[in-house]
């Protein structure tokens, strides 16, 4: 009797097994998945993400990614989206479902249409889509041509996705069909809506909440924390791209070739030129009070262009501020905290002297002498160089840093002499109606190409370090977001077509055998949707995004 060619293949463990060729990944899956204690939903195959579906034809390494991995969540997410979006479709067929944003742990989402969401409907989406997994619905991906991928929007009255099309390099999509209905999507899905029992769906007017399971809870979805001011930028960022009719990477597309995006690019940038003011205008108002500034957000927020913006504009209503490092501050380098690695934890709070930062801002504030320390990298030590610190009531203090919303951070300052301001980058700009850009893809880009121009660092070694920073802005910034008095978003809509340029080649230089492959292929694949933006120009010397590419008026 013939017996089939075999091949052999490594898992992450080290353990190997020989299959027949043609094996898929879904039946190798199965055979694991006792293992693990969330599902499977993907694997690398020798370091290409590939879904469950996919036939292992030769010799493999095979790595499985379920709840507890970045790509797994990825994945587990995308395919909870399309259940909503097809519940929403059989209940309500006149009506089009927008994934938003994030908002806390959760997707925020609208049903456009006649009549606004209400509760119950939001109780009937839910309901459908517990039956749509309780079924186990296949999801079928089939490859098409952009005619018919056309044809088939044109049907769903999915007409964003139709001018997406126009800036797809490629002929063909792939698009999924779930229970007769068809979509594209920006990535892989789980094999069939079985895989997605763990979700939660809430009414938060004028939408709805999609929760699901995160890093941080991978077995069950992320309880809902409400987040009213970091909504309200949302919001205000989503009502501003909507005016400039940019909500979209096709919007943004359209205004580049149709010559008109020098011209919203100084409007962008007005607009941040006018929220700063507003702030430092604040400010102001409390000025015998506001005696301490601090500002945080997550890494690359343009944290420190945006200081020193504030800086002007304070100093335009007569106030001179002066800023105070908090890495001058460091306890030393021994008595450091150390991570669950035994290395040592820069970005945990207890890295800095809390006591002699407060004994400091306090005789600072009584208008006494201080002499400011210098921290010493080299040597782990403080050291003080004869820097002799006195101010007045029109100099407030400008403290920059991850710890700035965190009252221990300055807990012998009352309540009323400070004044904390929360800035990160919430991207307003999305894909399409379905598929959405995060937050963290933009400022990961950010400093992917700020890495390379100012730090001698490539792609891999950002990339690397990139889940260490992601952990301590969950840990230390995100948890006091809305302790903030207010909310600055530094994202600007046309960014990433002037990012593009700068951080392609960083993404190609990352071989096909190196373990952040596939991340760099997913960036690639969605920037190829952007044009290249070629009016650097219109970008103004003091803008946020000349922190990441240079020519910063504050650095010349």
């Amino acid at each position: 009797m013939h017996q089939s060619k075999q091949i052999l293949i490594t898992f992450e463990d080290g353990t190997k097994e020989e299959c027949p060729i043609g094996i898929s990944l879904l039946e190798l899956s199965l055979r694991k998945q006792p293992q693990y204690e969330t599902p499977i939903v993907a694997a690398k195959v020798n370091q290409e993400l590939e879904e469950l579906n996919y036939k292992i034809e030769k010799n493999a390494h095979i790595e499985w990614l379920d709840l507890f991995t970045l790509d797994g969540l990825r994945i587990y997410q995308r395919s909870l989206v399309f259940v909503l979006i097809k519940a929403a479709k059989d209940l309500f067929p006149k009506r089009q479902l927008y994934v938003e944003h994030s908002l806390g742990e959760g997707i925020y989402c609208e049903l456009h249409g006649e009549s606004p969401l209400n509760k119950e409907e939001v109780y009937q989406i839910k309901k459908r889509m517990k039956e749509i997994i309780q079924l186990n619905l296949p999801i079928n991906k089939k490859r098409i041509s952009k005619k018919k991928a056309e044809e088939i929007f044109k049907f769903n009255e999915e007409y964003k996705k139709i001018n997406l099309l126009k800036y797809r390099q490629e002929e063909y999509v792939n698009m999924y069909t779930l229970d007769g209905y068809s979509n594209y999507f920006f990535g892989y899905m789980v094999p069939n809506t079985g895989y997605l029992k763990e979700f939660d769906l809430k009414f938060y007017l004028p939408g709805m909440v999609l929760l699901k399971p995160t890093i941080d809870s991978p077995i069950k979805f992320a309880n809902f924390i409400e987040q009213r001011k970091l909504f309200s930028v949302f919001r205000r960022s989503e009502q501003w791209a909507r005016i400039l009719g940019v909500s979209d990477i096709a919007s943004l597309n359209k205004s580049i070739e149709e010559g008109k995006i020098a011209e919203l690019m100084r409007v962008a940038e007005a607009e941040h030129e006018k929220r700063i003011s507003e702030i430092a205008d604040e400010i102001y108002k409390n000025k015998d009070h506001s005696r301490i500034i601090l500002i945080a957000g997550p890494s690359s927020s343009g944290k420190t262009t945006f200081s020193k913006r504030l800086s002007t504009h304070l100093r335009v209503n007569g106030l001179n501020p002066v800023a105070i490092s908090l890495d001058d501050y460091f306890v030393d380098r021994e008595l450091t905290p150390r991570d669950e690695n035994g290395e040592y934890d820069f970005e945990n709070i207890e890295a800095i002297d809390l006591e002699l930062f407060n004994h400091h801002l306090i005789k600072l504030i009584q208008g006494k002498e201080v002499s400011v320390p210098t921290y010493n990298f080299i040597t782990g030590k403080r050291e003080y160089r004869g820097n002799i610190l006195k101010i007045s009531e029109s100099n407030p203090i400008i403290i920059e840093g991850i710890h700035g919303l965190n009252d221990k951070l300055t807990a012998d300052i009352p309540k009323e002499n400070k004044y904390k301001i929360y800035i990160s980058a919430l991207t307003q700009l999305n894909i399409d109606q379905h598929n959405r850009i995060p937050t963290t893809d933009t400022r990961l880009i950010r400093r992917m190409v700020r890495d390379s121009k100012f730090r001698s660092h490539d792609a891999i070694s950002t990339l690397k370090l990139w889940s260490k920073v992601r952990r301590g802005e969950e840990q230390y910034i995100f948890p006091y977001q809305e302790e903030a008095d207010i909310m600055f978003n530094s994202a600007l809509f046309y960014e990433l077509g002037v990012l593009k340029k700068y951080v392609e080649p960083l993404l190609k230089s990352i071989p096909k055998d190196n373990e952040y492959y596939s991340e760099a292929k997913r960036l690639l694949k969605f920037l190829n949707y952007f044009i290249p933006i070629k009016e650097e120009s219109s970008i103004l010397q003091n803008s946020i995004l000349r922190e990441f590419i240079g020519g910063n008026v504050y650095y010349l």
